[in-house]
C-alpha cells in the first residue's frame, strides 16, 4: 500500500545526498580555511591548505589511472600523509588500505596480493618489510616513498617521493562524490583467528555515522586538540580521522608512542583528547617522575581493546585524565559501545566508579542496538550480571562484510546480528561487561593475535610435538602470548629463549611468545587440547610474575 507521503515525494538532488565523511573536509575548509588543522613537529598545516592537499593527492592518483573501486594501500605510522590519504584516496572513488605498520613481511605482502593494490605508500621506517613484502608481487603496484622530515633521511623504497607525487596532481580538482553511501571507503584487515587476516570492508555511510557518534560520545569540538596516540590504520583510528574534521579539532601527529614524547606534546599544545589501548594508558602511569608532568586542564581520554583494569581507570584520574571506556572491533568501524556516565556514580567512591566504568555499557548513538544472546537460540539472556551469552550488535555502523570471503561473512551475520565472539552478561541496568572470548584471541597492546598462528610457528621447531598458545596477563600489554609445549621424544633439550628465538625469526615483535612452558598439555577424550586449564596457568603464571 502507497501512504500519501510517497506520492510524489521521491528523493532528488536537492534532498537527497549521500553521506560520506569526506564532507567534513569541505566544510572545515570553507568554515576555518586559516585555522591550523594538523601539527607535526615544526610542520602546520592549515584547513585550507589540508583540503588542497587532499585534492591533489585524489588528482594524482586520477592521472596514474587510479580510481573508482581501486585499492591503494598505506604503510606508515601516525603522519600527515597517513592522515591525507583518509581524503584523498576516497576522493578519487579508490578505497583506503591502511595496513598495521607493526605486521611482519608475509602478511604484507598476503595484504598487498588479497586486496590488489594499485599504489602502495610507504613511510621509511617501513620500507625494510615493504621490500621484502613486495618480493614477487605481481602486478606491482605504484610504490611512494614518504620521505617525511622527522622519520629517516634516506631508505625509501619507493618509485617516487610523496611530494613529487602531489606535485603531479591539481589542487583545485572536484573530488568524486559517491554515488551511493554503501560504496566502499575502507578495507580494514583483522588479525583473525586463523593465520591469515580478513578484509573488513567499510562503507561511506558507516564512516560518516561513526566518526559523527565518536564527536558526540567524546565531547569534540572546533577547541579540541586531539594527539594521535591511537594509530591511525587501526579501524581508521576508530574514525577520529574524520571526527576530529567534522567538528574542526587540530590534529596533532606522532610518530611514535612514548610518554617521553606525549607528557611534553600535551603541554606543548594544551592536548584535550587523547585515544589508546590500556597499554598507553598503562606506559603513562608508569612513565618516570622526571618525565610525567601535570597539567590544569583536564585531559579526556578514550581506550578501549582489552577491558581497562580499574587500577588503571583510577590511577589516571588521580593523574589528571578522564577516562571514557569503549568497546568495538574492525568489523564495526572501532568504537560501538561505550561505558556512559550516571549521575548517580558521583556518590562513589573511586575505586567503585573505576569497577563501573571497566565495564563495555551501552551501545553507542549511531549503533542502532545491542544484546548478549544465547548462540543457539538467539534468545537474549536474563539481566542479572551472571548468565554468559555472546555480544552481539546490528546498525549502520557494521562492516559490508569480509572481501572474497562470503562464508566468513554468512557465519558472522547469522540471525540478523552481527556476532563479536566475545562472552559477555548483561547487568540489571542493561550495561553489558565482557567476560570472556568466545575464540582464544589474544589482545596484546590494543593488538589482535591470533593464537593458531603462533602455535603454527611452534609446530615448524623441530623438537617441538604439541604446542598450544593462550593469554597470559601481562603488566605491561595488557596480555601477551604465552605458549605451552610439548618436546619430541627423544628431543634434544629446549629452553625458553630458544623457543623464544625461534619465533621472533618468524613473527612480528608483538605476536611472539614471552613466555614458554614445556610439559604435557591436558586434553580431552577426545584429544582436544583444553586450553581454558592451560589459561588458568597462564593466568597464576602472570600473577606471579607481576
Amino acid at each position: 500500500m502507497t501512504s500519501i507521503y510517497d506520492q510524489g515525494l521521491d528523493p532528488n538532488a536537492a534532498n537527497h545526498v549521500a553521506l560520506t565523511p569526506l564532507s567534513f573536509l569541505d566544510r572545515a575548509a570553507q568554515v576555518w580555511p586559516d585555522k591550523v588543522a594538523v601539527i607535526h613537529g615544526p610542520y602546520r598545516t592549515t584547513y585550507g591548505e589540508l583540503g588542497r592537499r587532499c585534492r591533489r593527492l585524489a588528482s594524482a592518483l586520477d592521472r596514474r589511472g587510479i580510481g573508482g573501486g581501486d585499492t591503494v594501500s598505506v604503510l606508515a605510522p601516525n603522519i600527515p600523509a597517513l592522515l591525507e590519504s583518509h581524503y584523498g584516496v576516497p576522493m578519487v572513488g579508490a578505497v583506503l588500505n591502511a595496513i598495521n605498520a607493526r605486521l611482519d613481511a608475509a602478511t604484507v605482502g598476503f595484504i598487498l596480493r588479497h586486496s590488489g593494490a594499485k599504489a602502495f605508500l610507504v613511510d621509511r621506517d617501513c620500507a625494510e618489510v615493504a621490500r621484502a613484502a613486495l618480493e614477487g608481487l605481481e602486478p606491482r603496484p605504484l610504490v611512494i616513498d614518504i620521505a617525511d622530515p622527522l622519520g629517516p633521511a634516506s631508505g625509501g623504497v619507493g618509485d617516487l617521493t610523496y611530494e613529487s607525487f602531489l606535485a603531479e596532481g591539481d589542487p583545485d580538482v572536484a573530488w568524486a562524490w559517491p554515488e551511493d553511501e554503501w560504496q566502499a571507503i575502507g578495507l580494514n584487515y583483522t588479525s583473525g583467528t586463523t593465520g591469515n587476516p580478513k578484509g573488513v570492508v567499510v562503507h561511506h555511510r558507516g564512516a560518516f555515522l561513526n566518526a559523527m557518534g565518536n564527536a558526540i560520545t567524546f565531547g569534540l569540538g572546533p577547541e579540541t586538540v586531539y594527539l594521535w596516540t591511537l594509530p591511525m590504520f587501526h579501524c581508521n583510528g576508530w574514525c577520529y580521522t574524520w571526527a576530529v574534521t567534522a567538528v574542526g579539532g587540530t590534529h596533532v601527529c606522532l610518530r611514535k608512542v612514548d610518554p617521553a614524547l606525549i607528557f611534553p606534546a600535551i603541554a606543548e599544545h594544551r592536548i584535550t583528547h587523547l585515544c589508546g589501548a590500556p597499554i598507553v594508558l598503562s606506559m603513562l602511569i608508569h612513565a618516570p617522575e622526571t618525565v610525567k608532568r601535570r597539567f590544569e586542564h583536564t585531559v579526556e581520554v578514550a581506550t578501549g581493546g582489552a577491558a581497562p583494569p580499574s587500577a588503571v581507570i583510577a590511577a589516571m584520574s588521580q593523574m589528571g585524565f578522564h577516562v571514557t571506556h569503549l568497546y568495538g572491533l574492525t568489523e564495526v568501524y572501532g568504537p560501538s559501545t561505550l561505558c556512559a556516565w550516571q549521575a548517580d556514580w558521583d556518590a562513589l567512591d573511586p575505586e567503585a566508579q573505576a569497577l563501573k566504568v571497566a565495564r563495555q555499557g551501552v551501545n553507542l548513538l549511531t549503533m542502532s542496538g545491542q544484546d548478549v544472546i544465547d548462540p543457539a537460540t538467539m534468545a537474549p539472556v536474563p539481566a542479572d550480571g551472571v548468565t554468559l551469552g555472546e555480544l552481539v550488535l546490528r546498525g549502520n555502523t557494521v562492516m559490508k562484510g569480509y572481501l572474497k570471503n562470503g562464508d566468513a561473512s554468512d557465519e558472522v551475520f547469522r540471525g540478523g546480528w552481527f556476532h563479536t565472539g566475545d562472552l559477555a552478561v548483561k547487568h540489571p541496568d542493561g550495561y553489558v561487561e565482557i567476560k570472556d572470548r568466545a575464540k582464544d584471541i589474544i589482545i596484546s597492546g590494543g593488538e589482535n593475535i591470533s593464537s593458531l598462528e603462533v602455535e603454527e610457528v611452534l609446530y615448524r621447531h623441530p623438537q617441538v610435538m604439541e604446542a598450544a598458545v593462550v593469554a597470559r596477563p601481562d603488566a605491561k600489554w595488557g596480555e601477551s602470548p604465552c605458549a605451552f609445549v610439548t618436546l619430541k621424544p627423544g628431543a634434544a633439550a629446549a629452553d625458553e629463549a630458544g623457543i623464544i628465538g625461534f619465533c621472533r625469526e618468524r613473527l612480528a615483535g608483538f605476536k611472539q611468545p614471552r613466555t614458554v612452558v614445556f610439559g604435557p598439555l591436558p586434553k580431552t577424550s577426545t584429544g582436544k587440547i583444553q586450553k581454558f586449564q592451560l589459561r588458568g596457568q597462564a593466568r597464576a603464571l602472570g600473577e606471579r610474575r607481576e
